[in-house]
């Protein structure tokens, strides 16, 4: 039985990329004030990596505190608040194979996990870790063990200096083409399973000097592709392109005034720096920027901005050993080597002036609405965001992106747009972490990794989208929409490998549907559903049309001991396979 990929349906918040010194303000009915641009975890970037607003922009301290609102995390709560939940889990699925085959099997599940945040005063933060082991029984199924989780937080270590961090651990089936997909309600195929781990840090710095607003920020990130079997496809030798390292470092500074402190306007200058280098072929990202920012208000709530600089962008790598022949030489690993003798050559360079204009539009701060267009990368680009919460039990947002980077950047910068304090999405059976969460705090939306995993292609590239978000609680059930598109535009020097991929587009359409809710006082239950489209640039894969639904159930049977049962069904329609499988679980969980 070949194990069938799921899609999990994910959000992504945009590349990893330096954040240039666009202005950012709230406005009020009846002024304009600044806003903390270098705020630790704003909850979206918009498509050239500008931090979003958060809070009320205002700046204001709270009583008793010494910490600013601006430098605390879209979300965070003020008042202190620990939560540590550890648990155990014993679990018996079965899988049966409904299409092209019926074959059946049979594995045990043992798993610990914990759950935790923290949210005060002078930091914040969450994590969601978990430990799994199948047992297999004789069956076509492997022992393994995995580990699969995301945390994300920050500390005020004086007023105004923040230091944020977070991390990654995720399983993927990887197909020839190097498209990925989270792992469903069955295990994944060994040959054809990758393991991502990714984690940032970094300081940011918020204040002022005299009518000045003063932000820098710098961030390091590290990601890494695990990939036993990374040279076996659909069990022949055929050596795929899987990404394994990738490094990162931004560093970003801004100085402004607001309008109507010193001037009628608000006027920014700021500069920045982006380096990501990836493993595979010696590949290298570098941007650097400069540029001034101009906001005028035009009505309460409303003002028009617009900014202007140079910017430098360069994309480049190496070609691979190859044998006499001139054959690329495949190592132990399954991966092409790199030769690190040869030249480095560009695969895209543009330098030159940069520019944008666009609204922003805050009602309330409930409501904010950002749009912008212009020119970089080369080409025309749109982004925005859109965030609405009608209530504190419904939030609705919307973002629009583009940017480049390598693999390793995407995923950074989506962990660091996650809310400090969250609750991690969980599979009902194989317990792995979806790549969603919902947030705990003020803002309470669903924020996901999305395309940021939809492809381990070692290949850098500009990548465009938009995402939407949705979730409400009516009464006691919880619901959640999710959409998302992501179009990935893949670079290759010419007289390398990587010349393949350049010009490469990859796209993909996703869609996720949840509801939840307590049953009694005792049980609970949660229904989701998804589908997915992804279409390939690549003649290797081609296609896929990915459609899913399970359904789990939890009861309390003593104190903490309480019994679940789940099931799922899944299907895959492509050029390489067309295969539904069903699971189902029952388990016992012992929570601490």
């Amino acid at each position: 039985m070949t194990r069938l990929p799921a899609i999990a349906t994910l959000l992504t918040a945009g590349a990893f990329l330096p954040t240039p010194a666009f202005a950012q303000y709230a406005w009020s009915d009846d002024e304009v004030t600044a806003s903390g641009a270098s705020a630790p975890a704003p909850a979206q970037t918009s498509g050239y990596g500008y931090p979003a607003q958060s809070g009320d922009g205002s700046g204001e301290r709270d009583a008793g505190s010494d910490e600013s609102a601006a430098s605390r995390p879209s979300g965070a709560p003020v008042r202190q608040r620990l939560r540590i939940d550890p648990y155990i889990e014993l679990n018996q699925i079965v899988t049966q194979e409904i299409t092209p085959g019926d074959e059946t099997e049979v594995y045990g599940g043992v798993a610990a996990g914990v759950e935790a945040s923290v949210q005060g005063r002078r930091g914040g933060g969450s994590v969601s870790l978990r430990y799994d082991r199948v047992i297999s029984y004789g069956s076509n199924t492997s022992d393994g063990d995995s580990l699969s989780g995301v945390a994300r937080g920050y500390a005020a270590v004086a007023p105004g200096f923040t230091v944020e961090a977070g991390g990654l651990a995720a399983r993927t089936r990887v197909d020839a083409g190097g498209g990925a997909t989270l792992a469903s309600g069955q295990p994944i195929d060994a040959d054809s399973e990758a393991r991502i781990y990714s984690a940032y840090a970094g300081p940011n710095l918020s204040t002022r000097v005299g009518a000045a607003d003063v932000s820098a920020n710098y961030r390091f990130g590290y990601s890494r592709v695990e990939e036993p079997a990374v040279g076996l496809v659909d069990s022949t030798v055929t050596p795929i392109d899987v990404a394994q390292e990738s490094i990162v470092h931004s560093a970003n500074a801004r100085i402004g005034v607001a309008p109507r402190t010193v001037l009628p306007v608000g006027v920014a200058v700021g500069a920045g720096a982006y380096q990501e280098e990836v493993s595979n072929s010696d590949q290298r990202v570098r941007d650097f920027y400069g540029r001034g920012d101009l906001t005028v208000p035009v009505a309460p709530g409303l003002a028009v901005v617009g900014g202007v600089g140079y910017e430098y962008v360069q994309v480049s790598n190496r070609d691979v050993v190859r044998d006499g022949a001139g054959d690329p030489v495949v190592g132990e690993d399954g991966r092409f080597q790199t030769d690190d003798s040869g030249p480095r050559r560009i695969a895209f360079e543009t330098e030159g002036l940069i520019w944008d204009v666009g609204v922003v539009w805050k009602p309330s701060s409930r409501t904010q609405l950002e749009a912008h267009y212009g020119r970089r990368y080369d080409s025309d680009s749109y982004y925005g965001t859109f965030s609405w919460q009608p209530s504190s039990r419904t939030a609705v947002n919307l973002s629009v992106y583009k940017g480049i980077s390598g693999f390793g950047g995407a995923i950074t910068n989506s962990l660091a747009n996650l809310p400090v304090g969250f609750v991690a999405s969980r599979n009902a059976l194989t317990g792995d972490f979806t790549g969603c969460v919902t947030g705990t705090g003020t803002d309470g939306s669903a924020d996901c990794l999305g395309g940021a995993l939809s492809s381990v292609r070692s290949a850098v590239f500009k990548n465009q989208g938009v995402n939407f978000a949705y979730s409400t609680t009516q009464g006691r059930l919880t619901t959640g929409i999710a959409l998302g598109y992501d179009r990935r535009r893949y670079y290759g020097a010419t007289g390398t490998l990587l010349a393949a991929a350049n010009g490469v587009v990859d796209e993909s359409y996703y869609a996720n549907v949840s509801l939840g809710g307590p049953v009694g006082p005792l049980a609970a239950f949660t229904v989701n559903g998804y589908v997915s489209y992804l279409q390939q640039g690549s003649t290797v894969s081609g296609d896929a049309l990915l459609l899913g639904a399970s359904a789990a159930y939890s009861r309390t049977l003593f104190r903490n001991l309480s019994a679940r049962a789940a099931v799922s069904v899944d299907t895959v329609d492509s050029d390489v396979l067309d295969e539904t499988n069903a699971s189902a679980l029952l388990g016992l969980r012992y929570d601490f």
